[in-house]
């Protein structure tokens, strides 16, 4: 048997193996932001997958991970940004909130944007969904047994 027929067996298998990723249910709401992340990801994705050959290891995974992109690039609903000041908590805005004494701020963003740690929040997440409408002032409850939060400030992102 070829060196060449058994490579292309085992990328097989390996593709066999490796699971899909999990696409979210949820409207695939994204900000300008995001989509570009997008664009970027399915461009580099593309330019790697070129790269490498069939039989290459990371083969069966830049396959899947373009698929996922792809499935979320043309499920992406993009949506504008809030007004100069936005009076409630919406999607793209940006939310200062006051927890047991300390504030932090995140900004309400798609699901693929997120990154809690850099203050990106995904709109689907419990907090987001908990302060979504909520106005300057209002104490929210958050649930889980989580102490409630103050909205200190809403603002454009």
């Amino acid at each position: 048997m070829s060196r060449a027929f058994v490579s292309e067996e085992s990328a097989e298998a390996a593709a066999a193996q490796l699971p899909e990723r999990p696409v979210s249910t949820a409207p695939n709401l994204v900000t300008r932001e995001g989509l570009r992340s997008i664009d970027a990801e399915v461009a580099r994705l593309e330019a790697a997958l070129a790269e490498t050959g069939a039989d290459h290891p990371d083969h069966a995974r830049l396959a899947r991970d373009l698929r996922y992109w792809r499935a979320r690039h043309a499920t992406a609903q993009l949506v504008p940004p809030p007004g100069a000041a936005p009076r409630e908590v919406v999607f793209g805005a940006r939310v200062t909130l006051r927890r047991d004494g300390g504030s932090v701020t995140y900004r309400i963003v798609g699901e693929d944007e997120a990154d809690p740690a850099k203050g990106l929040l995904a709109y689907t997440a419990p907090l987001a969904v908990a302060l979504t409408g909520a106005v300057e002032g209002e104490v929210v409850e958050v649930g889980g047994g989580r102490p409630a939060v103050t909205v200190e400030r809403i603002a454009a992102a």
